[in-house]
């Protein structure tokens, strides 16, 4: 477990180097969620376009670099940030993505400078072949979802948001990994309900929950990219296994929808992962309660705009 002690001592870190994003406070009737206010955190305004960057700066910070810089394993988000942070700390990256990767991130991670390698078709397949090249190099391997570090920079988004919507009762978020979700479950540790996300043909959390154990799941949909490494992680499964309150199925044509929605009201550009909390509750699969107040990640905007015109 991690303490929001540690999440905090982290912010502190960490923060000369990352956005504060903002809360919107939009009607959720505007969306069609039967909800007065609802608190959409625009995270794809940080660094890379997704959280992702909080838990890269945290590994960079936080632990000793060696000569043959860092590596990472990455269906895109990860990949950007951590090829981010190693350009601006002046450090070798080299990223390993599956070929499932946007083109858009693909571009990003090359953009910040740090060395692409495309390694099979799904996520797990990079991760495999990234461990290679950390034995092969003596690189320092940053993890995407499945490492303190990362757990700890991701949770500083949920230190961010309760100062900024301190009233919020449930928060809706995407899973892939399960890094951002355990993070900020262990910030708030139960004091709200938090509720997770995942695309229908991606369900690594739900399998995990039922199993109780991390298992291999599906990993497929529109937003594998993001959402689909295939099983969640061994220290985030305790902490959601504890703290998640539930999980939320979403098909594509509903992830599709709010992006769309998110385009046409308000004119955010989220990548399918990043629009999947919001298809909860646009595609009422998530139905809140009476007097629910309501927060939603939106986590990430790593694709092309032009998709949304159609």
């Amino acid at each position: 477990m991690i303490s929001a002690a540690q999440i905090r001592s982290t912010y502190d870190e960490i923060s000369p180097y990352i956005r504060r994003t903002p809360v919107l406070e939009i009607d959720g009737e505007d969306f069609g969620v039967p909800v007065a206010s609802l608190s959409l955190k625009l995270e794809l305004l940080q660094h890379a376009g997704s959280f992702k960057a909080r838990g890269a700066f945290t590994n960079l910070l936080t632990r000793k670099v060696p000569g043959a810089g860092v590596v990472a394993a990455s269906g895109g988000n990860h990949g950007a940030a951590v090829a981010f942070a190693a350009m601006k700390r002046k450090v070798a990256a080299r990223i390993f993505v599956p070929s499932v990767a946007s083109p858009a991130k693909i571009q990003q991670i090359t953009d910040y400078g740090a060395e692409l390698v495309i390694a099979g078709d799904r996520y797990a397949d990079a991760l495999a072949a990234s461990e290679t090249c950390v034995a092969q190099t003596g690189a320092m391997p940053i993890h995407a979802f499945d490492q303190v570090e990362t757990l700890l920079g991701q949770g500083t988004v949920g230190l961010e948001l309760e100062g900024q919507a301190s009233a919020l009762t449930t928060l809706l978020v995407a899973v892939g990994g399960g890094g951002l979700i355990a993070g900020i479950a262990a910030w708030y540790a139960g004091r709200i309900k938090i509720v997770g996300v995942e695309p229908a043909q991606a369900p690594t959390l739900t399998r995990a929950l039922e199993a109780g154990r991390p298992v291999d799941a599906e990993a497929g949909g529109i937003a594998a990219d993001s959402l689909a490494p295939r099983r969640v992680g061994e220290l985030v499964f305790p902490i959601v296994q504890r703290y998640v309150r539930q999980t939320v199925l979403v098909s594509d044509d509903a992830i599709r929808e709010a992006q769309r929605a998110l385009w046409r009201l308000l004119r955010v550009v989220a990548e399918p992962g990043g629009a999947a909390a919001l298809a909860a509750l646009t595609s009422g699969q998530y139905v809140p309660a009476a007097g629910e107040r309501v927060g939603v990640l939106v986590c990430g905007g790593n694709t092309a705009a032009v998709s949304f015109e159609h």
